[in-house]
């Protein structure tokens, strides 16, 4: 065989492998995946940078290769060793909600989305799939301060923090719709902790599980700033 021959045997072989793999995980951890390959394809320096980008925290220190130290107040970095040592452990299940018509006609009503898969009852049982009506993705991921208690002054998820910021969301799927009238709760496992200027950055995953039902009706990864 020509070496010209093995060589396109090689990448053919390579391409292959590098798409069933890519097939097989998890949407997470296959955004990550494209976003590393883009990272490697465009800019070698900027992979090199965006791989040390990583901290520990040592003596009240975080002591990070791509950036400076960062100084942690000790209430500060006595929960991020606390939040360290639940890394991928669910660290909360939420209370059930009922999600109602009422409730999904208000949200059409701030957002001014009335599709009539929301919002038309009788033509959603006679032409939706789901034989009634649903509810908006959005409401369901505008619903993740509610099902997580993060909004609760009395119950405060973080008692020694003097504010709590929502930053962001890194990924958010619907995997299955929310039927009107569904339960749902939410499920929240630690993925991340960095220790930030003045406080910390915490990821979770959230799934909103619906009651009887095996696929969530929604995931997403939290992002959180907490600050002292």
């Amino acid at each position: 065989m020509k070496k010209i021959d093995i060589n396109k045997y090689k990448v053919e072989f390579m391409e292959k492998f590098a798409f069933e793999f890519k097939e097989w995980m998890s949407p997470t951890i296959r955004d990550y995946y494209s976003l590393f390959i883009k990272k490697a394809h465009t800019n070698k320096s900027q992979l090199l940078s965006w791989v040390k980008e990583y901290s520990i925290l040592k003596d009240g220190r975080s002591i990070s290769v791509a950036q400076k130290p960062v100084q942690l107040s000790p209430e500060a970095r006595e929960l991020f060793l606390q939040l360290r040592a639940q890394i991928g452990e669910e660290v909360h299940v939420g209370d059930w909600l009922e999600i109602t018509q009422d409730r999904i006609d208000r949200f059409a009503d701030v957002t001014e989305d009335h599709q009539w898969l929301h919002n038309d009852v009788e033509k959603a049982e006679k032409e939706s799939p789901f034989k009634t009506t649903i509810a908006h993705g959005f409401l369901t991921l505008s619903l993740l301060p509610r099902l997580t208690d993060s909004v609760n002054p009395e119950k405060p998820l973080y008692p020694s923090a003097k504010m709590t910021v929502n930053y962001g969301l890194n990924q958010v799927r619907f995997p299955y719709p929310v039927k009107t009238g569904s339960v749902v709760r939410a499920h929240s496992r630690l993925i991340k902790v960095t220790p930030i200027k003045r406080g910390l950055e915490i990821e979770k995953e959230i799934s909103i599980e619906i009651k009887n039902t095996r696929r969530p009706g929604c995931v997403a990864v939290s992002v959180v700033r907490v600050y002292f």
